[in-house]
C-alpha cells in the first residue's frame, strides 16, 4: 500500500512532511483535508487522528500525526542512511532540540497569529506578537552560527520542519531581514535551493500569504512589500549566495 498523507498544503506541518517525502523520493498520494470546512472532524478523519490536526500520515494499517513525529518515523522506516536524523546521540539531540523549538515556540507564534487572523478577526497584529517573532529570529540567527543548517553542516530533518514554519512567518507576518538577520536569510536561500523546495514547500506558503493578505490588507505596506512580491514573482526566497 502507498504511503498515504493527509493535510492542506497551506499547513507548515504538512509542508515539512512533503518535504522529507521529497528528499526520501518516497512515493505517497496526498489526500486534501480541508480546515475550514471542518473536514478533520469528520468521523473518518477523527478515527485516524483522535487529535484532529494535519498532518496525518497513512502508512498500511498504521496512522501517525504530528509532524515531527512522521519526519522521524520516515528517515527511520525509509532512509538508506541516517543523514537526515542521526542515530548518533549527541547528532540526534540536537537536531531534537531544533524540532522542539519549531513545535514549542515558531510554530505556537504561527498559531496565535493564525488564531488572531482568522477566529478573532483583527483588523491589526498586536506589535509585541510580532516582536516575539523576532526574538525567535534572533535564536535562530545564533543557532546558525558556524553552521550551514540548523543541526550542523548538512540538511536534517530539523530544516524542514523550522523552514516550513519561517517560509511562512516571512511571506505572511514578519519578513526575515537579510541586513537583520544574515545567517537566517542565507540559511533560507540555502533551503530554497534545494530541487523540490518549490513544490513541497513554497506553494503552500504562498497560499497562505494571499489568505491572510485578504484578511489585513493594510499589514500589507512597506513591511511586507518585498515579500509579497516575493510571492507574486513566483521567487519567494533570498537570492542564493
Amino acid at each position: 500500500m502507498v504511503l498515504v498523507l493527509f493535510g492542506t498544503e497551506l499547513s507548515p506541518g504538512v509542508r515539512a512532511v512533503l518535504l522529507t517525502l521529497r528528499a526520501l523520493e518516497l512515493d505517497h498520494e496526498f489526500f486534501p483535508v480541508d480546515l475550514f470546512a471542518g473536514e478533520h472532524l469528520e468521523p473518518y478523519f477523527v478515527r485516524k487522528n483522535p487529535q484532529r490536526t494535519v498532518p496525518v500520515l497513512q502508512d498500511n494499517e498504521a496512522c501517525i500525526w504530528d509532524s515531527h513525529a512522521i519526519m522521524g518515523y520516515l528517515v527511520g522506516k525509509y532512509a538508506f542512511t541516517d543523514a537526515l536524523y542521526p542515530r548518533d546521540p549527541l547528532k540526534r539531540a540536537l537536531v531534537d532540540q531544533r524540532l522542539h523549538f519549531d513545535s514549542g515556540i515558531l510554530f505556537v507564534l504561527f498559531k496565535q497569529l493564525q488564531h488572531l487572523i482568522f477566529q478573532e478577526q483583527v483588523a491589526e497584529l498586536p506589535k509585541p506578537l510580532i516582536e516575539q517573532v523576532h526574538k525567535a529570529y534572533e535564536l535562530l540567527e545564533q543557532f546558525l552560527d558556524g553552521r550551514n543548517y540548523m543541526a550542523g553542516q548538512l540538511v536534517t530533518i530539523a530544516d524542514f520542519s523550522i523552514a516550513a514554519t519561517l517560509s511562512t512567518l516571512h511571506l505572511s507576518y514578519a519578513p526575515v531581514d537579510a541586513v537583520g538577520y544574515p545567517k537566517l536569510s542565507e540559511w533560507l536561500a540555502r533551503i530554497s535551493g534545494l530541487p523540490y523546495y518549490e513544490q513541497a514547500n513554497l506553494r503552500g506558503a504562498r497560499q497562505m500569504a494571499e489568505l491572510v493578505r485578504t484578511k489585513l490588507p493594510k499589514q500589507f505596506d512597506k513591511l511586507w512589500l518585498k515579500a509579497f512580491e516575493d510571492i507574486k514573482s513566483g521567487a519567494g526566497r533570498q537570492p542564493l549566495k
